[in-house]
């Protein structure tokens, strides 16, 4: 049931809609929490609809589950940027880059 509902929400996001993905995406986080595909996705969601508190929830997590992850490092440093948490987010920022996340 997550994959069908990782899916839409995936769908929904790249035609636009990250409200719409992030609903998807939270039902399907909920069911598998440490699928990091799953969380990725809707930190994504949540980072593109301006949802930045649940963006940065879910960053963090990705960073629990794996810190050497680069890209979790980066969505969680671009998130901090946006919430005007710059000293912050220059460290996350600094780590993806070291990490090999494309900045």
């Amino acid at each position: 049931m997550s994959m069908e509902l990782f899916e839409r929400g995936r769908m929904f996001r790249e035609a636009g809609d990250p409200s719409g993905a992030a609903r998807f995406l939270a039902r399907a986080a909920a069911e598998e929490p440490t699928n990091r595909a799953v969380l990725e996705e809707l930190a994504l969601a949540h980072f593109q609809s301006a949802s930045l508190g649940r963006a940065e929830t879910v960053a963090r997590e990705l960073v629990r589950l794996d810190p050497s992850d680069g890209y979790a490092r980066l969505l969680l440093g671009r998130t901090l940027t946006r919430l005007s948490r710059h000293s912050e987010a220059a460290v996350e920022l600094k780590l993806a880059a070291a990490l090999g996340a494309a900045i």
